[in-house]
């Protein structure tokens, strides 16, 4: 028998094939702009530190000028094209970029003798090798020459870290007498005390090789810094910059792909593990990435197992009613409270509460200098454990609920007890959908910014929270975070166009950091999954 069309097209609606469709249709939007999120940041991240080829600008009036091409565009009056040029030479110009209108550009060419160096401060320079002065005078140099001489300033730096690093030790000396002094006067030594006089003894010494080891950094900086690199720009202007300051160099107009490709992996090495300079806008992210991540872990030490044993609490022991469904509504409302909210609570209640309390009780004798009544580590991620564990809670009443009744029965007729159920079936059972809201909960933790900004985050970190020295942990410095860094260098940058490649770098990174962590629970999730289905029992 043949239906009729309009019998089709009734099938059609009471089967739900419009909504389908509107699902898959959703489905694919949701994947697109996700799909363009990642393409926009690679596309502008990846790149970054590719070595870029160098074009002089001949003007039709003033100097040329040197530089990379960064993007092209119309004047919106005269609709002539326009190109903005990345110069560099912070020092000459005080600007990093320059707008240049076609009209007013007479030739252009790349010369092959082109130089970059990049500097710890003031940023790059681009121009052309002129002199090289090594202590004895400055004189016409080679390009091999400048290689050879940079690399003996790297190895005269050498006994410049290792000064700094003594005086690092010492500073870290010396607070120690410091506070074991306080800690004596707060319990009434007096001057006269043995132990007072020994510190004082021990204090002074530490002074004495602290000025001695000054002095000597002064006495290798001088000499080291007379040895000088001599660069002309492309208007013939001089730069002079000492050798220890250069970082690298680099001609990029005579490089081929293996020395680019070499030079882009040092500069992924020291993106992983250098340190950030130039206020934060080059250099490394290592401080920041060990923040994020030590920052998530600690999170989830106190969010998903309190998050776990309240859904457990909720979905088996707790009696339905009027309580439970009130907890339940406070439960799931928590979720949408706005984060800064939980920043403000974070600061009050663990910060000046219980810092304040902890500081009064085992630290007294630094007050009002506090130890644990301000910002750090610790508060940061118990303030986003609260963020998150209502995440968990859901995710662990929902993966609970959908057990089928029988088997808490099964088990129970079998002769095993609740806990016993609890333990050996159910939760087995359930880890799958609570590891989704863990992965959801952390996903979120990684990327938050606003309550960290008032509970421990800082642009700069002194000291990382995870260290070679006792007690190794320490959960009550302040750290640096990817996401604080974004908004850091993006938005409060005082040379924010320069500052966007890293702006692009810094999100690509936070985002792979995110995926990793999320792939490793989503395949712990699996491997959950496949054992204790029902399936399998």
């Amino acid at each position: 028998m043949k239906m009729t069309s309009q019998q089709r097209r009734g099938g059609f609606w009471r089967e739900g094939e419009p909504f389908v469709w509107v699902s898959g249709a959703a489905l694919a939007a949701v994947l697109l702009m996700a799909a363009l999120l990642v393409i926009v940041v690679m596309a502008n991240g990846v790149a970054v530190f590719w070595p870029a080829r160098q074009t002089v600008f001949e003007l039709r009036q003033g100097p040329a000028v040197m530089g990379v091409v960064q993007q092209e565009s119309r004047d919106p009056k005269t609709g002539a094209r326009r190109v903005q040029v990345k110069i560099a030479n912070r020092d000459l110009y005080g600007l990093d970029f320059r707008w240049l209108d076609a009209p007013d550009i007479r030739a252009t060419r790349q010369p092959a003798d082109a130089v970059v160096l990049e500097r710890r401060e003031y940023g790059n320079v681009h121009g052309f090798l002129r002199t090289l002065d090594l202590g004895a005078g400055a004189r016409p140099a080679t390009w091999a020459e400048f290689q050879a001489a940079l690399r003996r300033a790297r190895l005269d730096r050498q006994p410049m870290d290792r000064v700094q690093r003594d005086l690092s030790t010492l500073g870290g000396q010396m607070e120690k007498v410091r506070l074991s002094l306080a800690k004596l006067r707060y319990h009434g030594r007096r001057d006269d005390d043995p132990a007072v006089v020994a510190l004082h003894a021990r204090q002074a010494e530490i002074k004495a090789e602290f000025a001695l080891q000054v002095a000597a950094f002064d006495r290798l900086a001088i000499e080291i810094r007379r040895r000088t690199v001599g660069m002309a720009d492309a208007g013939g202007r001089e730069i002079i910059t000492p050798l220890i300051d250069v970082i690298r160099a680099n001609q990029p107009n005579r490089m081929g792909v293996p020395a680019k490709t070499w030079f882009y992996a040092g500069k992924l090495w020291e993106l992983f593990f250098g340190e950030p300079r130039e206020s934060n806008t080059e250099g490394g992210l290592f401080p920041a990435i060990v923040g994020t991540v030590m920052m998530v872990f600690i999170m989830s030490i106190f969010s998903f197992p309190l998050g776990v044993v309240t859904g457990v609490y909720l979905r088996e022991y707790a009696r339905d009613g009027w309580l439970v469904r009130l907890v339940r509504i406070a439960v799931n409302n928590l979720a949408g409270v706005p984060s800064i909210v939980y920043g403000i609570f974070g600061l009050g209640f663990f910060v000046y509460g219980v810092g304040g309390a902890l500081d009064q009780l085992f630290f007294p004798e630094r007050l009002p200098t506090p130890t644990l009544g301000t910002g750090g580590i610790l508060w940061a991620s118990l303030t986003l454990a609260l963020l998150t564990v209502p995440v968990v809670i859901v995710a662990t009443e929902e993966a609970l609920g959908a057990i089928p009744k029988g088997v808490r029965d099964g088990s129970l007729a079998l002769g095993a007890t609740k806990l016993q159920t609890l333990t050996r079936v159910l939760l087995p059972m359930a880890s799958p959908g609570i590891m989704t809201g863990f992965i959801l909960a952390m996903a979120r933790a990684a990327g938050e910014v606003a309550p960290l900004m008032i509970t421990g985050v800082v642009k700069l970190a002194p000291a990382l929270p995870l260290d070679g020295q006792y007690p190794f942990i320490h959960l009550e410095r302040k750290f640096m975070h990817l996401g604080f860094h974004i908004y850091d260098i993006g938005f409060q940058s005082p040379n924010v166009e320069a500052a966007k490649p890293m702006v692009f770098v810094t999100t690509l990174l936070l985002v792979l950091i995110v995926l990793l962590m999320s792939a490793a629970a989503i395949h712990l999730r699996n491997t959950m999954k496949r054992r204790y289905t029902l399936g399998s029992f």
